[in-house]
């Protein structure tokens, strides 16, 4: 083992040992689960583990909370997202529902792209979903935005471009 490396394992060791019973109290509160709490904390310090910069770290609360915080958006709208797929499934007769399995996968799919469209500016975004949700022409699109047919092709090689990197685990 490197000395960085055992300078990371300390600090991360240090940092949770110090931190970890405050940022679980602190989740608690604002989540009113205590599982939840749990399993966020363990998310947050995997996040330190990952960004590999647990010796740079100054004011560990603020860092901590400022991680945690995403986290929990995250859990929020996985929330929503699932509450909304299970929704429309219960729309749907019975026999028609695809396997646990499928159902696992689809969310996950719609999770994934939910990350690639929140990273999308509001412009590159409707852009994206008028041409690949509602199946409008690039020239269509420009009209219905007021946008020239250049900007739309530039809106949409970004989206692509933003796609295949999050596919690549790159963002």
């Amino acid at each position: 083992m490197s000395a960085d490396d055992f300078a990371l394992r300390s600090a991360v060791h240090d940092l949770y040992s110090s931190h970890s019973g405050w940022l679980r109290g602190w989740l608690r509160k604002r989540l009113d689960n205590h599982s939840d709490a749990a399993d966020l904390v363990q998310d947050t310090f995997v996040r330190v583990l990952r960004a590999r910069q647990a010796t740079d770290i100054r004011q560990p609360r603020q860092y901590l909370s400022t991680v945690a915080k995403g986290l929990m958006i995250d859990l929020f709208r996985r929330r929503a997202l699932e509450h909304s797929y299970l929704e429309a499934l219960a729309a749907l007769p019975e026999e028609t529902w695809p396997s646990q399995e499928t159902q696992a996968i689809v969310l996950e799919t719609l999770m994934e792209i939910d990350r690639m469209l929140d990273s999308l500016g509001d412009k590159v975004r409707q852009t994206f979903i008028l041409s690949q949700f509602e199946g409008l022409s690039y020239p269509k699109i420009a009209e219905r935005q007021g946008i020239s047919l250049r900007t739309v092709n530039n809106h949409m090689a970004k989206a692509i471009e933003q796609c295949c990197l999050i596919r690549m685990g790159l963002l």
